[in-house]
């Protein structure tokens, strides 16, 4: 681990004594009940008279909706309700208003949902789905944004008579200029697949009313307070009669950032019932029912001087947005800034189109567009530097950003390790000798390293009027501290870094410390898990509560034994001296003296963060996070040649985290990522043909696997940021971005082949491979020679 010795101005106001707690290896809370069995999960909750509801997707890419006959499933035996969009209003919802929980008039993709069923099991629900018989109207189905944008092509919703909804442009400098001063000058289409988040847990919800028509809803939402105010409008009933409770979740990624169509017509079903109804998808829906990665089609220009020094890059995006509209579309507004900061560059345009088809479409996912761009830009790097002679590595640290520059969009980096990761991940994977010695054999195996680094949001993104978080914290008599915190638990062990973080301040144990933070009716506000934000605002947020308490608490504890307050410190559950560290009273029994003595105090605090963070201006400039994250990752590979067989032998990454707060659990997010990396990689698509999912299995949808991944060696850069709690940024997407950029340089410098498409599949590597070696025949090396291949 790198660490600097520089200090934030917060921790230069503590004792000089060595944390406890931060920087430790400490295990998640949840992890025990978890590992037991004992976590009650969405399936285990089971109301009293709870239904059970289904729905009918219509299957089609594209039709109009004829009639729709409800008879036969309304006479089967335990049916309750069965609803059509004839039994609700119709509220348009999501970020295209294109959307309704249940479709009228015409369907645009093979999941959109056409009638629901509440019955007393699954499988007569199940049953009653099959009775519901819908007339429709095929109608021509435009199954890629090439067919979209083609003269004649048939208009998928009427508001978009291009077919194209959306439109994200950016520009900064002088583009024209940027080629004039180039000595060389790449260019490459890119093709990036559509992949889906694959969470263990399936998508679902429970919804309840109670006798005053309040409405309970069990909900898997990443964003619990957003989620209240979104769904009202579509359901009709206030946000304040609303209560969210989140059971673990199992798995997020970016998946449940929206309201899902699924999720109000689970709360007509209920309403239509009176009774509890729970709708859990299967994993084949959970297929072709939920939203995917973003799919694109990106054409990059980079230009650079022959020293090095980047000039421009140009960038024409096209997204197949698919049928309807989810938070995919708005991925471009990460990935331009991406092209627009990730290294130092003086002239960057973004020109995106965000394109309707047929298919399936996309919502949020871990890295949000950032990926995809990562993955150009890096190809780039490595074919601009192969160009003017200069090893990757040094053209990456010529146009690495230094801590306090400012981007061409207007992001201030205020902390900024890119150099650092470069050097580390390099050094630590052997870069100078496997790189540069490399060979390229025309058949057998062939090994290679590539690197790839990463710009990623490190302190939220303010694309909401708040981005903050609130914190209730209270501590009993005993020294037993509840906080209620607005920032949900998905997995990624928000909860564990709050607590360390509370006892840090207060000289408790971890054990003594009880978070809240799945119910609405609970917990403060908090705009959601989302934009790698959660560590460092609801961190910040629990941090200054805790720190209030702690003045408290020393306050009292120095007139009750006569002393100054800065001479004291807290420790290990006692009122301490702050220089020596000898225990002078239990924190307990100061408590109890606040509590039962004169001034009968109790020992609560609130507070709420808001960022420093700006809204981006008309053009799209602007400092949108209180601090950035920078990365780097190299990977190393072997390609057989003869069968075109991708594997990652060994995977080095390098992180600016400004300071580690838990260092199992960041250990876990940058294992974690790259393992999604690797399968985005090399393994991982959605396979979409003529508007159909071909593959809503894992039979056939195949993930890694942990006897395919490498030894991973992490390395994290601590910068200290003045804004992060304890200094810390946030980290949770930043892992994922550059796996597969690094994967990709490393095959190329295997085999001398540049691919420019996801993902590598064997299939894809050999086709390529014998393409560049000018095998007509497609029969491998091997086989030509009459030898066996393996």
């Amino acid at each position: 681990m790198i660490r600097t010795d520089v200090a934030t101005e917060a921790d230069a106001k503590r004792t000089t004594k060595e944390p406890s707690f931060i920087g430790k290896r400490v295990p998640k809370l949840d992890a025990p009940d978890k590992a037991t069995g004992l976590a009650r999960y969405l399936d285990d909750i089971k109301l009293p008279r709870m239904l059970y509801g289904k729905i009918l997707f219509s299957g089609r890419p594209h039709a109009r909706i004829v009639n729709i006959d409800t008879a036969a499933a309304k006479a089967l035996n335990g049916v309750r309700a069965v609803i059509t969009a004839d039994d609700i209003e119709l509220v348009p919802f999501g970020f295209g208003s294109d959307n309704t929980a249940l479709k009228k008039g015409t369907v645009t993709c093979v999941r959109d949902e056409v009638a629901a069923v509440a019955a007393d099991t699954p499988q007569i629900a199940a049953e009653a789905i099959k009775l519901i018989r819908v007339t429709y109207e095929d109608l021509p189905v435009v199954a890629s944004v090439a067919e979209a944008l083609a003269d004649g092509a048939p208009v998928i919703h009427e508001k978009a008579p291009n077919n194209i909804p959306f439109n994200f442009d950016y520009l900064h400098g002088d583009i024209e200029q940027g080629i004039a001063e180039s000595d060389v000058i790449v260019e490459d289409t890119f093709n990036l697949q559509r992949v889906t988040h694959c969470c263990l847990g399936t998508s679902g919800i429970i919804a309840e009313f109670d006798a005053t028509g309040k409405l309970t809803l069990h909900s898997l939402s990443q964003v619990p307070f957003l989620y209240t105010h979104d769904l009202s409008r579509i359901i009709g009933i206030p946000p304040q009669r609303i209560r969210v409770i989140q059971p673990p979740i199992g798995g997020g990624f970016g998946s449940k950032l929206d309201v899902h169509p699924f999720e109000p017509i689970c709360v007509f079903l209920a309403k239509a019932t009176q009774r509890p109804v729970r709708m859990h998808f299967t994993r084949e829906e959970e297929f072709f029912a939920t939203p995917t990665r973003q799919p694109m089609i990106i054409r990059l220009r980079s230009g650079a001087k022959k020293d090095g020094t980047f000039t421009f890059r140009d960038v024409k995006m096209t997204l197949d947005n698919g049928g309807r509209t989810s938070w995919g579309a708005t991925t471009p507004w990460i990935s331009m800034r991406t092209f627009s900061s990730l290294y130092r560059v003086p002239h960057v345009r973004q020109d995106v189109d965000v394109v309707y088809t047929n298919n399936i479409y996309a919502c949020a996912f871990r890295g949000y567009g950032n990926p995809q761009a990562t993955f150009t830009i890096e190809a780039q790097i490595d074919s601009l530097a192969e160009k003017i002679g200069m090893d990757p590595l040094d053209i990456r640290l010529k146009n690495a950003q230094e801590p306090g520059e400012t981007t061409g969009q207007g992001m201030v980096l205020r902390t900024c390790g890119l150099a650092e990761c470069l050097d580390t991940a390099a050094r630590n994977a052997g870069w100078e000798v496997k790189h540069s010695g490399a060979q390229k054999p025309t058949h057998g195996i062939a090994r290679g390293m590539g690197m790839a680094s990463l710009f990623h949001v490190g302190g939220g993104a303010k694309i909401y009027r708040s981005d903050g978080c609130g914190t209730m914290l209270k501590v009993d008599d005993f020294g037993g501290v509840t906080v209620q915190t607005g920032s949900s638990e998905i997995g990624q062990g928000s909860e564990t870094v709050i607590a360390q973080i509370v006892a840090e301040e207060l000289g408790l144990p971890i054990a003594n410390i009880r978070i809240i933070n799945n119910d609405t009716a609970l917990t403060p506000w908090d705009v959601g898990v989302h934009a790698s934000r959660t560590t460092f605002i609801a961190g910040n947020s629990a941090l200054r509560a805790a720190r209030e308490a702690r003045g408290k608490l020393l306050d009292a504890a120095a007139a009750m034994l006569k002393r100054d307050a800065d001479e004291i410190d807290l420790a290990d559950g006692k009122v301490v001296d702050g220089d020596t560290g000898e225990p002078l009273e239990s924190i307990g029994k100061v408590i109890r003296g606040m509590h039962f003595g004169g001034k009968h105090e109790l020992v609560m605090t609130t507070d709420f963060y808001e960022p420093p963070s700006k809204a981006p201006d008309k053009e799209q400039k602007g400092d949108i996070s209180a601090c950035y994250a920078f990365g780097t990752h190299v990977a190393e590979v072997e390609v057989d040649l003869d069968t075109g067989v991708v594997k990652v032998l060994g995977f080095s990454a390098a992180h600016d985290v400004g300071r580690v707060i838990n260092q199992l659990g960041i250990e876990g997010q940058v294992e974690g990522g790259i393992a999604q990396g690797i399968g985005y990689a090399l393994s991982e698509e959605l396979k979409v043909e003529g508007g159909y999912v071909l593959n809503p299995t894992f039979t056939d949808y195949k993930l890694m696997t942990t006897q395919e991944l490498p030894e991973i060696k992490t390395a994290f850069i601590e910068t200290q940021d003045p804004a992060g709690p304890y200094g810390a940024k946030g980290i949770a997407e930043a892992p994922l971005v550059p796996v597969a950029a690094a994967i990709a340089n490393a095959v190329y410098n295997a085999t001398g082949v540049r691919i420019t498409e996801l993902p590598l599949t064997p299939e894809r590597v050999l086709a390529k491979l014998q393409e560049a070696r000018g095998d007509k025949s497609g029969e491998t090396y091997g086989e030509t020679c009459g030898q066996p291949h393996g």
